[in-house]
């Protein structure tokens, strides 16, 4: 039989990631949805025409957030065995970390996939995560930065390909940003393949739901291309953002101050940058290359907004002994020709 459309557009996706066509593992994210569900069969689809040869092995967290959770487990464990997938099913108590670690449920239940999705890829040797995030998914991402005042890094959206956390070897891929959610049900039905619907994903107390079921529908009575129209805005802001990455950094590498020279006494150091260095740069340079510096101190830009960017920033223009806490933990400081970034001690 002839090759699917969908798998198709996967393999040529596949291809301009660079993604491996053989002699290694992948691991496949799979909630039970329709877009996951597509990915995964569009997989067994090209191992099927023998246009790929890579091993699968399909990852399933259980958050508990809901009765059937356990029940949908259960069925991606099945999928994956009959498309002939070796499944790895893990289980989480999400609402308990989020109290305890005061997140919101989403950004609990997003750190805890992803520190699964790292645990098994570890498990089973695999260099590469995939994710089953598509178009819609990109467009309501570019929404909710653009609502939360992200700068254009933020609005670049989800790439393509990026490490999937600091400092690791394996590589997050979302090789459908190209699909519409309506595509990958249509193919899900052509596979006549069921998929599972979460209702938390009707719940409109999260944001991301809100702007799919109120947000959006708007937009499109203004242009009904609007979804298309925020993942090419997304696209070219990452292409630009990219040329700007490479100055930022080269800035951010002028401006840093030698441990031995601010008299921390450790060489490899860098949570003091010089004061003039960052004032003399364009506004665009100094403020990427200022996000640059924060994720690395920080570890991760993880809450950092515009707003803290914007009072770092003024920080160039005071005086000594000024002071900018920043949202998680931690402060900016300026003495004298300096910006200093400082852990708050418990």
């Amino acid at each position: 039989m002839r090759l699917n459309q969908f798998p198709r557009l996967l393999l040529a996706e596949w291809r301009k990631l660079k993604l491996p066509m053989a002699g290694e593992t992948v691991v496949v994210a799979v909630s039970g949805g329709a877009d996951s569900t597509a990915l995964v069969l569009a997989l067994e689809e090209l191992r099927q025409h023998q246009k790929l040869y890579t091993a699968i092995c399909v990852a399933h967290l259980d958050h508990r957030l809901r009765k059937t959770s356990a029940k949908d487990a259960k069925w991606v464990a099945a999928l994956a065995q009959k498309l002939g997938f070796r499944s790895v099913i893990g289980r989480s108590k999400v609402a308990e970390e989020a109290r305890n670690n005061s997140d919101n449920l989403e950004q609990a239940a997003r750190e805890a996939r992803y520190a699964f999705l790292e645990r098994t890829a570890k498990r089973v040797k695999a260099g590469y995560v995939l994710t089953a995030h598509t178009m819609d998914d990109q467009a309501e991402t570019v929404l909710l930065r653009l609502m939360r005042g992200s700068a254009g890094f933020g609005l670049g959206g989800m790439e393509g390909l990026r490490p999937l956390s600091k400092h690791s070897s394996i590589k997050l891929a979302r090789p459908i940003l190209w699909a519409r959610r309506i595509e990958t049900e249509d193919y899900c039905r052509l596979r006549k393949t069921e998929f599972l619907s979460d209702e938390m994903n009707e719940d409109q107390t999260f944001a991301r739901v809100k702007v799919r079921k109120q947000l959006l529908p708007l937009m499109q009575s203004f242009n009904n291309k609007i979804v298309e129209a925020l993942s090419r805005t997304a696209t070219q802001l990452r292409e630009d953002g990219a040329v700007l990455f490479n100055d930022s950094d080269a800035l951010l590498r002028r401006a840093a101050v030698s441990s031995l020279e601010s008299g921390n006494g450790d060489e490899t150091e860098t949570a003091v940058l010089d004061v003039k260095v960052l004032a003399a740069a364009p506004i665009a340079l100094r403020r990427r290359a200022l996000r640059q510096w924060l994720s690395q101190v920080r570890g991760s830009a993880r809450r950092l907004e515009m707003v803290h960017l914007v009072a770092v920033e003024k920080l160039l223009e005071s005086t000594s002994g000024r002071v900018v806490q920043l949202p998680g933990g931690g402060r900016v400081r300026r003495s004298r020709n300096r910006l200093e970034f400082e852990v708050e001690n418990d």
